[in-house]
């Protein structure tokens, strides 16, 4: 796992971790079982590009610091989705998996919104947390309706 040193390397690993989740989602698009489906996957894949562009201009703006004690505090191995997507996953293990990865950017989001050393930082890092938590939410719904009911 990469160490992160600074904020630039948290927010590097933050705008990584979306641009793998519009691959992630435009992958799930073109397997979706449903219209409806397809449609969420591609409107998350294009608010996760926004996410990515708003944390590029944070990063290019320079605007959030943090000692080097803090950024080591953050514990960045906690918002790290080790399992990636295979051809032979199922629908209930491809959702379990988005879930999982939702999960871990809200945590991640949360964490950067209590360190922000401003109030506009900190609603940035707070709205991208509930994105995340309504697209987590979106995948339980999904998995309630398909999975649980073929069970």
């Amino acid at each position: 796992m990469n160490e992160f040193i600074n904020i630039n390397d948290i927010l590097d690993f933050a705008i990584q971790n979306e641009q793998n989740a519009v691959e992630f989602y435009n992958d799930l698009a073109k397997t979706a079982r449903t219209d409806d489906m397809h449609s969420t996957f591609v409107l998350f894949a294009q608010e996760e590009m926004g996410h990515k562009a708003r944390l590029i201009k944070i990063k290019e703006e320079g605007i959030f610091n943090l000692p080097i004690a803090k950024v080591a505090d953050l514990k960045i191995a906690d918002y790290v989705v080790r399992t990636e997507t295979k051809a032979d996953m199922s629908y209930e293990q491809t959702l379990v998996l988005a879930m999982k990865r939702e999960k871990a950017a809200f945590k991640l989001y949360m964490k950067l919104s209590e360190k922000a050393p401003n109030e506009d930082l900190k609603k940035l890092f707070l709205g991208l947390a509930q994105e995340e938590s309504r697209h987590k939410l979106r995948f339980e719904l999904e998995y309630d309706e398909f999975v649980l009911r073929e069970n």
